[in-house]
């Protein structure tokens, strides 16, 4: 299996990770917002993009998602670039692309546009200048939207729940990936996948760890997100969980997730 280069974020065109599953409750906007915030706070600049119609990055991160001027919908189209898009969040060197609601009704226009899978590759092919990362935090589905996230992506990472159900939603996502590379994308790479809402108490996480070790044994990363209630608070606040609590359980495992993806 393909890697990311280990200088990915030392290249001139930024790497575009697309956080995906199509299962919800993954950690998936978790993971995207953290490991936003992580990467920035290493000293990388980062751009995420909120390209769910839930808005829940948007929100998360203290935005709006109704208040805003531009949001992901008009840089699909075209009206508007990224540099006019992107916001500043309360995490410094971290910049979002807002969602909005109205993006899932969208879809259907997106979808008579001629090469409507190549639509967020050519919005993001001039980013803004200084970003050294885009990461993509997709909806639960596999969709026209996603689809746009994978044909744009350098890497896909995967957030994957410490149960039972794993297993078979992560071998839907292998086939998209293989799909994906064959007809539209044929350099994306997987950037790993990561086991999410881990309680080293629990037999079931165990278990379920080391059965999806043994199925993807190149691809799971060795760091875990723990399940924290520090997470789960920290977007009531608007903040990533490296701004509202920066020494706890989480805010340690999303900085050794960056650091991981950055060593890779």
């Amino acid at each position: 299996m393909e890697r990311i280069n280990p200088k990915m974020l030392a290249t001139t065109t930024p790497p575009i990770i697309a956080v995906v599953n199509q299962k919800g409750g993954v950690g998936k906007t978790t993971t995207a917002i953290n490991l936003g915030a992580a990467l920035a706070e290493l000293g990388h600049r980062t751009l995420l993009v909120d390209l769910d119609p839930q808005a829940n990055s948007t929100s998360g991160l203290g935005l709006d998602p109704t208040r805003a001027r531009l949001n992901i919908y008009h840089l699909l189209t075209g009206e508007a670039d990224v540099q006019q898009v992107a916001l500043p969040t309360g995490a410094s060197g971290l910049e979002l692309v807002p969602s909005h609601i109205d993006l899932a009704g969208a879809e259907i226009e997106l979808a008579s546009l001629n090469a409507r899978e190549m639509l967020l590759r050519k919005a993001l092919s001039t980013p803004q200048p200084g970003v050294e990362c885009v990461i993509i935090d997709c909806p639960p589905s596999l969709g026209l939207l996603t689809l746009n996230a994978l044909t744009a992506a350098t890497s896909m990472l995967i957030p994957t729940q410490c149960e039972y159900f794993a297993l078979e939603g992560l071998r839907h996502l292998m086939y998209t990936h293989q799909l994906v590379r064959s007809r539209l994308n044929p350099k994306l790479v997987i950037a790993g996948i990561v086991m999410t809402q881990f309680d080293a108490r629990t037999t079931l996480s165990w278990d379920v760890l080391e059965s999806v070790r043994r199925s993807y044994p190149h691809e799971v990363l060795q760091t875990l997100i723990p399940r924290n209630v520090r997470i789960s608070e920290a977007p009531s606040h608007g903040k990533s969980v490296i701004e509202y609590d920066p020494t706890c359980r989480g805010a340690i495992a999303y900085r050794a997730l960056a650091k991981e993806l950055l060593e890779r």
